[in-house]
């Protein structure tokens, strides 16, 4: 979701089989040259929950109460950025949001009291605007953690989770968010993203647990029962619970050239076996609402897909919650634009997100409904979706925001039982790829240069969808943050060592060992397409340090920050200890101050890392073999050397010679 860029507290710092799609040709076309899908062909599933007669009673009595301007205004959602509760009066809407760069008062630094606040004044609005009295739903992009909020516990963003193989731990992680989500009145998280990303030259690649479908798979189901409670039991959609959203369908980690919004390519069996395994789990696991993604299959966009979006996700796969546009990606539709798409609704979405055009997408889409554009029995079935997840939801029992039993309770965000959480998730997330000599553990007695120009920034740590959308916050936005730098510096000085920070690598005092902390600078969706994975092409001043402390026979240990794997084997070469890092934390580079191992490294690559600046080879996908492959990762115990690697790019060799 693109959004009015995000805010929070900090801490960050089986190898499973891989799906491999049997060659098969391109999806056959119908007349109108759209693919053709076969949903006889899908899983077969149903519902989470066993149908409750006495709540779509109720649903279809609310929905024959409304007229037909309140029917059109429950499948609109706008950003808190352009509606303001009077609004309500007018365009009596069934939900809204806060996007990436939203917040009360446009005040990104916004207390969560003021939060809570709005939420109530929505709420009184649009109780007394419905006939109903059905409030409105407010969703948000709860992505690792609750991180509009300053204060709120941030956890690794889904790459590192991955790394971490402990889906216990991420059902954990769910539940924190949930609560930390209802303090602030919101009932609604967009997340988790269930992306199998299959190039890493994606934006988003981050946003992915993994390439492996299993791996995904196992994962969604766990964050959708964290974030929403099991099915089934009485804590589903309980007051410490919010309703998830598994995003985006379907195919978006499986675009050509990882290209943001492109198209995926691959034949119906590989978008069933690889890209919707996290669907189908998260249906299975009681997903409430689904959000469409703005990638294509086959050169149709899936806001568009009727044949996926209806006759799989609702009919083949039993999904019966409410299905939700991206932001303003109905817009992408041919004939449409972002105040006007009959074509969306037709093809199944139920809720459009239009952050700023509500209004006259409103009036418009009240007039196609008029004129027979769009049918009737279709908007019906929009909104008694939408009625059927806020009844499953208790939006008509629970009462303002501000009473329900955890809203207000601002102790409850950061709190050390969650903070201690996202420590463990970091330190289960971090993979060592290199430890010559066994250079790592450190000793915390010893005098360590803190180098690198990632070393002393939070946001450098964080990522984008951290306080604003492309993440790029100073480090005093972090209320409970601790940047690489300090978290040493507190390790090593109650040990009676020393920590010296020096971005650049100078030193007065020769230090026993550097560790320099690097890597990619924050970004959020397509900012952060790649043509390559090279890192930092035409900038090595991160190689330059990294050569120049061990020319001075320094031992050096890279800490790598990335949102991906990149080809870094000059910077391996370089080290004599690396790091994958995705998010860091210094819990496992120090030995205890009685020199014991108090955390080995447990993070596996949920990602091939590549030897090239070019994908390596994935199933089907010709490329160099990884130079690490998915699920390696070294523990204390391993021999950590590694010989030395290329320097210049292989498949540009090849490709030379070829010539």
């Amino acid at each position: 979701m693109k959004r009015r860029p995000l805010r929070l507290a900090v801490y960050f710092l089986a190898c499973g089989l891989a799906v491999c799609v049997a060659a098969t040709p391109a999806a056959d076309n119908d007349a109108k040259g759209a693919p053709t899908v076969h949903p006889q062909r899908w899983p077969k599933l149903h519902p989470a929950l066993a149908p409750d007669p006495q709540l779509e009673s109720r649903a279809e009595q609310l929905l024959w109460r409304l007229t037909p301007a309140q029917k059109v205004g429950q499948v609109i959602q706008a950003d808190i950025g352009s509606i303001t509760p009077d609004d309500l009066r007018h365009y009596p809407l069934g939900s809204i949001l806060n996007g990436g760069n939203s917040s009360p008062r446009d005040d990104k630094l916004a207390a969560p009291s003021e939060w809570l606040t709005l939420a109530d004044r929505f709420y009184d609005a649009a109780t007394a605007a419905s006939p109903i009295g059905l409030p409105l739903l407010w969703g948000t992009d709860a992505v690792h953690g609750h991180n509009n909020i300053p204060g709120a516990t941030i956890f690794p963003h889904n790459i590192g989770l991955g790394a971490t193989r402990d889906p216990e731990l991420i059902r954990r992680i769910g539940e924190i968010t949930a609560l930390e989500v209802r303090v602030t009145g919101l009932d609604w998280a967009f997340s988790p993203t269930v992306a199998v990303a299959r190039d890493a030259r994606w934006g988003r690649t981050y946003e992915s647990y993994g390439e492996s479908p299993a791996l995904v798979r196992e994962y969604a189901a766990a964050m959708v029962e964290g974030l929403q409670g099991a099915p089934g039991t009485s804590q589903f959609l309980d007051p410490a619970h919010v309703l998830a959203t598994p995003k985006h369908f379907l195919g978006d980690g499986g675009t050509e050239g990882g290209r943001d919004q492109g198209n995926n390519t691959a034949p119906e069996s590989e978008l069933r076996d690889v890209h919707a395994a996290g669907y189908e789990a998260a249906i299975t696991a009681g997903a409430q609402t689904v959000m469409v993604s703005y990638s294509s299959w086959q050169g149709v966009k899936m806001h568009g897909n009727q044949a996926l979006l209806t006759s799989v996700l609702k009919g083949r796969m039993g999904f019966d919650g409410l299905l939700l546009g991206d932001w303003n990606g109905h817009a992408q539709l041919p004939g449409c634009t972002a105040v006007r798409c009959a074509a969306a609704i037709e093809a199944g979405i139920d809720v459009l997100m239009a952050p700023e055009g509500w209004r006259e997408l409103h009036d418009n889409t009240l007039g196609q409904l008029r004129s027979g554009e769009i049918p009737t029995a279709r908007l019906d079935d929009a909104v008694r979706r939408v009625l059927r997840v806020k009844l499953r939801a208790h939006l008509d029992t629970e009462g303002r925001p501000s009473s329900r039993p955890y809203a207000g309770h601002y102790e409850l965000l950061g709190a050390p039982a969650h903070r201690a959480v996202a420590r463990q998730a970091v330190r289960e997330s971090l993979v060592l790829l290199k430890n010559r000599d066994h250079l790592l553990p450190l000793s915390p007695r010893t005098h360590v240069l803190v180098a690198g120009d990632a070393a002393d920034s939070i946001a450098r740590q964080s990522g984008g969808w951290t306080i604003d959308w492309q993440g790029t916050e100073p480090n005093q936005d972090f209320p409970h943050g601790e940047t690489v730098y300090a978290g040493i510096a507190r390790c090593v000085q109650v040990a009676g060592g020393s920590a010296t920070l020096s971005t650049g690598g100078e030193f007065t005092t020769r230090p026993d060992v550097a560790v320099v902390v690097f890597g990619e600078h924050p970004y959020a969706e397509s900012a952060g397409d790649l043509a390559t994975l090279e890192y930092s092409p035409g900038d090595k001043h991160d190689l330059a340090l990294l050569r120049r402390l061990r020319a001075q026979d320094i031992p050096v240990v890279a800490v790598f920050l990335s949102g991906r794997p990149l080809w870094v084997n000059a910077e391996l070469n370089a080290s004599d200890s690396f790091v994958a890092a995705w998010l860091p934390g210094p819990e496992v580079l120090f030995r205890s101050a009685d020199g014991a191992v108090r955390y080995d490294f447990r993070g596996r690559l949920p990602f091939s890392w590549p030897r090239s600046k070019q994908p390596p080879a994935l199933d089907q996908r010709r490329g160099e073999p990884p130079l690490f492959p998915y699920g390696y990762g070294l523990s204390y115990r391993d021999d950590g050397y590694l010989p030395q690697l290329p320097e210049s790019d292989p498949a540009a060799q090849t490709a030379g010679a070829a010539r």
